[in-house]
C-alpha cells in the first residue's frame, strides 16, 4: 500500500520510504485528482450548454482599481503571519512535518512573533502602495459566462464537501473527537461521503443561482461529476488503506475467476497503522517502544524502518474497489447517454438512485457502525441511501408527470 508517494516510489524506483516525498499523502493527492477531473467535465459541460443557450452570460459591472481594498489587506496579512510563523518551524521540524502534514500545519507550533512582523510589513507595504495608487477606478460592463466560474464552483464545493464530511463523521464518534479534537478535524481519513455530498449541493446550488445558472442543469452536470469524483476518490482510499474497508473476507469460492487480492486483501502498510507487525519487524523491538511511551508511528521506524509497518490478517473485502468499478461505469453511463435524456434533472435523480443502490449494498460488506431504527440494523449511509432511492424516484416520477402536462 502507498500511504504517501515515498512508499509508491519506493515500490516503482527503490528509493527510501518516509523521505521527503511522503509529505504527499496517497488519499490528499488522489483528492486533488479527483476535483480537477470534476473540474474539467464541469467546464465541458457548462460550455457545451453555452452553445446550446441553456445557460446564458450576465451582465456585470467590473471596477478596475490598482487599491487594495481593507478586507484583502488583512487577507493578505493573515497569510503572512501563518507562513512567517510556519516556514522557520516546518524547516527545523521536517520529520515531524512530513509524518502528519494536516495536523502540524494547524497545531499551535510556530514562531509567532516572526509571524506577527511578517503580519505589519505586509500590511505596511499595502497601505504604501494604496497611497501611490490612482484613486480614481475604472467601471467597465462585461458579459460574464458561467464557465469562467468553474474554477470558484469546484473550490466551493471542495470545501463544503471536506467540511460536511468531517461534521458528519464527527457525529458517528462523538467521544473520539473530544479526545483529539484536531486530529480528527485535520486527518485524512474519517469522512462520511453523504455528509459532503449534502453540504456541497446545498452550498454549490446557492452560488450557481448566484451567478445565473439554472439549478436543474447544474444538478444533471453535478450527478455525473460526484459519480466521478468519487470513483477516483476511492482509489485514494484503496491505495492508501484509510480504513474504508470491507469486513473480513469469507473464503474465497472456487467460481471467483479474478485475482485473489480482489476478494481478499491485507493492506500492507495501510495509514491507519490497523492490524499485526509486517513479518519483516522486531516485535520486541515494537513493543518496547509503544511501553517507552513513543507514538505508533515512530514505533515502527524503531522497529521496522517505516512509519508504516502493519497489515490486515485475515484480509478484508477491497471495497474501495468495488465502489470505484461501479461510480466509474455509472459515470460512463450517464455520459454515454446524456443526450438522450431530454428533461433537466433526469441525470441528477438517476443518479441519486444509482449511488443509493450500490451504497445500500456495499455498506452490507463494509465496516461501519450499525444503528437500530424502526426495528432495522443498518448502518447510518443504508438509512441515508434508501432516502436517496426516493428522492430519486419520486423525482423522475416529478418530471416525467410535469413534462406529459406540459406538451
Amino acid at each position: 500500500m502507498y500511504p504517501d508517494l515515498s512508499y509508491f516510489f519506493n515500490d516503482l524506483f527503490g528509493t527510501d520510504v518516509d523521505n521527503w516525498t511522503s509529505i504527499f499523502k496517497t488519499f490528499g493527492f488522489m483528492l486533488v485528482i479527483a476535483l480537477a477531473s470534476c473540474g474539467i467535465l464541469l467546464r465541458h459541460e457548462l460550455l457545451q450548454k453555452e452553445k446550446e443557450g441553456l445557460i446564458l452570460p450576465l451582465k456585470i459591472k467590473q471596477i478596475i482599481t490598482e487599491k487594495l481594498s481593507i478586507q484583502d489587506i488583512l487577507i493578505n496579512s493573515m497569510f503572512s503571519l501563518f507562513i512567517g510563523a510556519k516556514l522557520p518551524v516546518l524547516i527545523m521540524k521536517f520529520d515531524e512535518f512530513k509524518g502528519d502534514p494536516a495536523s502540524f500545519v494547524f497545531s499551535k507550533i510556530g514562531m509567532w512573533w516572526l509571524g506577527i512582523l511578517a503580519a505589519i510589513g505586509t500590511a505596511a507595504y499595502y497601505i504604501w502602495k494604496n497611497k501611490k495608487a490612482d484613486p480614481n477606478p475604472k467601471i467597465s460592463e462585461i458579459l460574464q459566462y458561467p464557465s469562467s466560474k468553474t474554477n470558484d464552483i469546484i473550490i466551493i464545493a471542495g470545501i463544503s464537501g471536506v467540511l460536511g464530511s468531517k461534521l458528519f463523521s464527527i457525529t458517528e464518534d462523538i467521544s473520539g473527537f473530544f479526545k483529539d479534537p484536531l486530529g480528527a478535524l485535520f486527518s485524512g481519513s474519517g469522512l462520511n461521503v453523504y455528509g459532503g455530498l449534502i453540504l456541497a449541493f446545498i452550498a454549490v446550488y446557492w452560488y450557481v443561482k448566484k451567478i445565473g445558472i439554472k439549478p436543474i442543469y447544474m444538478m444533471d452536470i453535478s450527478g455525473m461529476g460526484i459519480l466521478l469524483g468519487y470513483a477516483i476518490g476511492r482509489i485514494g482510499c484503496q491505495l492508501s488503506g484509510d480504513g474504508d474497508w470491507g469486513i473480513e473476507a469469507s473464503a474465497i469460492p472456487q467460481w471467483w475467476v479474478l485475482p485473489d487480492w480482489l476478494w481478499s486483501y491485507n493492506y500492507p502498510n495501510n495509514v491507519n497503522n490497523t492490524g499485526l507487525l509486517l513479518s519483516q519487524c522486531d516485535p520486541t523491538a515494537y513493543q518496547n517502544a509503544i511501553v517507552s511511551g513513543m507514538s505508533q508511528e515512530d514505533s515502527c521506524l524503531t522497529s521496522c524502518g517505516m512509519r508504516y509497518c502493519h497489515e490486515l490478517v485475515p484480509g478484508v473485502y477491497p471495497t474501495p474497489v468495488y465502489e470505484t468499478t461501479f461510480g466509474l461505469l455509472a459515470f460512463g453511463l450517464l455520459f454515454i447517454n446524456k443526450h438522450r435524456f431530454k428533461i433537466p434533472g433526469t441525470i441528477f435523480f438517476l443518479y441519486m438512485i444509482l449511488n443509493g443502490i450500490e451504497r445500500f449494498l456495499i455498506e452490507f460488506i463494509r465496516v461501519n457502525e450499525k444503528y437500530t431504527l424502526f426495528g432495522l440494523n443498518w448502518s447510518q449511509a443504508q438509512y441515508i441511501s434508501i432516502l436517496f432511492i426516493v428522492i430519486g424516484l419520486v423525482g423522475i416520477f416529478y418530471l416525467f408527470k410535469n413534462s406529459k402536462i406540459k406538451a
